[in-house]
């Protein structure tokens, strides 16, 4: 495992109850993010395959949502704690520890994959890759919905390093990662960029991307 991946599972796994007490009903305060998860799983719905991976899981309540949403939502996720912590908190729902550059799920499989910021910890060189498995895992019309900390800045040109509560991330230039996308053989088709995340200034962003 890359050095980075293991000080994110074990920064991830020092703050398990913490981080699931701050976001167990984070989309109650979060109106776009909501709006965004809600028109992913009903987009899901439409493609006839409702199987989901809700991938860097955290402590699983976004993939309750996407059960509560009619998707058959599972959670993978790097942090045994957080897996485990998943699995006590939502013992219906299935919680597999996995890296997302290697997901356990078999090609074409999924109608959809939603990544709420779990790459924001993936060094850039990396996420080209990473970002392709996800394209490989779903079924033809299967779609990604991709958040991530946005640049205000409409022109810049890179992402940008910066120290994240729990482990160092990135914020993104929204048409680069577009781009990205684009280049793993997705094809984003909408975007929402809001308010700022932080007093750093970032956007919260959000990128719907469809697999052809």
């Amino acid at each position: 495992m890359a050095e980075h991946q293991e000080e994110t599972r074990t920064a991830y796994d020092g703050v398990v109850d913490l981080y699931a007490s701050l976001f167990a009903d984070r989309l109650e305060t979060q109106p776009f993010a909501r709006a965004m998860i809600t028109t992913f799983a009903e987009l899901v719905r439409g493609t006839g395959n409702p199987r989901a991976a809700d991938v860097g899981c955290g402590p699983g309540h976004l993939t309750a949502v996407l059960h509560d949403l009619g998707l058959d939502a599972f959670g993978l996720d790097l942090s045994p704690g957080m897996v485990d912590h998943a699995r006590r908190a939502h013992p219906h729902l299935r919680f597999d520890e996995a890296r997302m550059e290697d997901l356990p799920v078999e090609d074409g499989a999924l109608g959809g994959v939603l990544a709420h910021y779990s790459t924001i910890h993936t060094p850039p060189a990396e996420l080209p890759a990473l970002l392709a498995e996800q394209a490989r895992v779903l079924a033809p019309r299967g779609l990604l919905l991709l958040s991530f900390f946005g640049t205000a800045a409409p022109d810049a040109p890179e992402p940008v390093r910066f120290d994240h509560k729990v482990t160092p991330a990135y914020c993104w230039p929204a048409d680069r990662l577009a781009d990205l996308l684009a280049g793993a053989g997705l094809t984003p088709f909408a975007r929402l960029l809001h308010d700022p995340a932080s007093a750093r200034g970032f956007l919260d962003a959000h990128l719907l991307a469809r697999r052809a």
